[in-house]
């Protein structure tokens, strides 16, 4: 099971130090009134990434030709992807990214990471399996087990843009694994 830090007014700040306190309050003053949590320094326009590639998985088993735009999706730092955005306060957020707490940045960056892998594994699945056309059946299953691990790891990576800290156990990732 994951563990999730007890809410409260001030329970994102339990296990800083001082210094990284004091790092948050700076930028959680320089992002007030961006689209930039001041709880963790994090934005959810990141997660539009990861969207694109939700969609396009979730589509394979009506539109196979839609393997070729999952094949084209790349996986993108916080930064990269964020500084390359329309997003209005991106070169704020990058900035800002440098100063998470690694109480935050940790267990975020483990979640994308496996998140990236999930996209990996069901591309590799489909490969082995002959491709989106050898078995529909297959097909259905396998991308409704991949969008429902995805969905999961945005929701996790969403909760900790917002103050939680949530680490996934061994257990969920392995459980993530053999969905796919």
């Amino acid at each position: 099971m994951s563990h999730m830090q007890p809410a409260g007014a001030e329970a994102h700040l339990d296990g800083l130090s001082a210094a990284e306190i004091a790092g948050l309050q700076e930028w959680g003053a320089r992002v007030a009134g961006a689209n930039i949590s001041a709880r963790t320094l994090l934005a959810t326009d990141y997660l539009n990434h990861f969207n694109e590639i939700v969609m396009l998985v979730e589509m394979l088993p009506d539109m196979p030709d839609m393997l070729e735009e999952c094949r084209l999706w790349e996986p993108k730092s916080y930064p990269q992807f964020v500084g390359e955005s329309t997003f209005s306060d991106r070169d704020l957020a990058v900035a800002a990214y440098e100063h998470v707490p690694a109480k935050f940045r940790l267990p975020f960056e483990d979640t994308i990471a496996h998140f990236e892998g999930i996209v990996a594994r069901i591309l590799a699945t489909l490969d082995a399996a002959g491709g989106v056309e050898a078995d529909p059946e297959l097909l259905q299953v396998k991308c409704g087990a991949a969008v429902a691990a995805m969905q999961d790891l945005i929701g996790v990576a969403n909760s900790i843009i917002h103050g939680e800290v949530r680490v996934l156990s061994q257990g969920e990732i392995d459980d993530y694994l053999a969905m796919v």
